[in-house]
């Protein structure tokens, strides 16, 4: 029996595909709430294809969700937050961009809003925290 090159190439793109999904591992990540004064936190956060809905999270805890890139490494969760008596004001970050967090957080992707609001992510390359900016919306 003889194999075409159309079928050759067609087993090449499959295996290439299942290889490639093997090797990105799961990414953990939390958002966790270090605001002051026993302050609760809202947090609403999403992909393109999955909207993880609202969650109040309490002092000290954290919002957590598992996910597994895409293979095309475009994957992007981005999170609004929003802990203010002013119920209008939300802010918002990227929890994961395949860009930025492929190699800063490899298996899990560590946020903080510290006790006054600013927002820190944790660097498993340099063991460091680093400042993230927020972007204010309005609702």
């Amino acid at each position: 029996m003889k194999i075409s090159n159309k079928n050759k190439m067609m087993a090449t793109v499959c295996l290439l595909v299942l290889i490639a999904t093997c090797t990105r591992a799961e990414v953990h990540v939390q958002v966790k709430n270090e605001l002051k004064n026993g302050v609760r936190m809202n947090v609403h956060c999403r992909s393109r294809d999955d909207d993880l809905g609202l969650h109040t999270v309490d002092p000290g805890d954290a919002m957590k969700w598992d996910f597994t890139p895409n293979f095309w490494g475009t994957t992007l969760f981005y999170c609004d937050v929003q802990w203010s008596e002013d119920h209008s004001i939300w802010y918002h970050f990227d929890a994961y961009n395949d860009d930025r967090d492929y190699r800063r957080c490899h298996f899990t992707c560590r946020w903080m809003i510290s006790g006054n609001g600013t927002l820190y992510g944790y660097d498993d390359v340099s063991g460091y925290w680093s400042w993230y900016p927020l972007i204010v919306i309005k609702s």
